[in-house]
C-alpha cells in the first residue's frame, strides 16, 4: 500500500477537505499557497491516464467540486489542476487556488504553516464542499 493510499485509508494522518468512496482530498503538506489541495482516487493507479474512461470521468467531477469548494473557502482568479510528480506512484491532481500563475510554480519556497492554520484550512474547504 502507497503513501497515499494509506493517508485515504486512514493510516497516516492527514487534513481531509472531501471525501467519497472513490476519492479522496487533502491538503499538501508543502503548500505552494493556503488552500493547495491533492485530489487521489482511492484505488492505487500510479498514472492518471491508466484510469478507465468513467473512473476518470468521475475523478473529474470530484475535483471540480473540490476546487469550488476552494474557491470559495479562498477567493482567487482560478484554482489551477495540476497533474504532476513522480516521487509518490499514486495518481494525484494538485488544485492550487491562484492569484497569478507565479502561485503554480512549485520551485518556488513553499509554505511554512502550523497544525492549526492546516486545520483551519482544511476546515474551510470541507464546509464549503456540498
Amino acid at each position: 500500500m502507497d503513501i497515499f493510499s494509506k493517508i485515504a485509508a486512514g493510516e497516516i494522518p492527514s487534513y481531509k477537505c472531501a471525501e467519497n468512496e472513490e476519492f479522496y482530498a487533502f491538503l499538501d503538506i508543502n503548500p505552494l499557497v493556503k488552500g493547495h489541495t491533492l485530489v487521489i482516487p482511492r484505488r492505487e493507479v500510479d498514472y492518471i491516464f491508466d484510469l478507465d474512461d468513467d473512473e476518470l470521468a468521475r475523478y473529474q467531477v470530484f475535483a471540480k467540486r473540490v476546487a469550488k469548494a476552494i474557491g470559495k473557502a479562498f477567493p482567487c482568479k482560478k484554482v489551477a489542476q495540476v497533474v504532476l510528480g513522480l516521487e509518490v506512484p499514486h495518481a494525484h491532481i494538485h488544485l492550487i487556488p491562484m492569484q497569478s500563475e507565479q502561485d503554480v510554480d512549485f520551485r518556488r519556497e513553499k509554505l511554512k504553516l502550523s497544525e492549526e492554520e492546516f486545520k483551519e484550512i482544511a476546515a474551510k474547504i470541507q464546509e464549503e464542499f456540498v
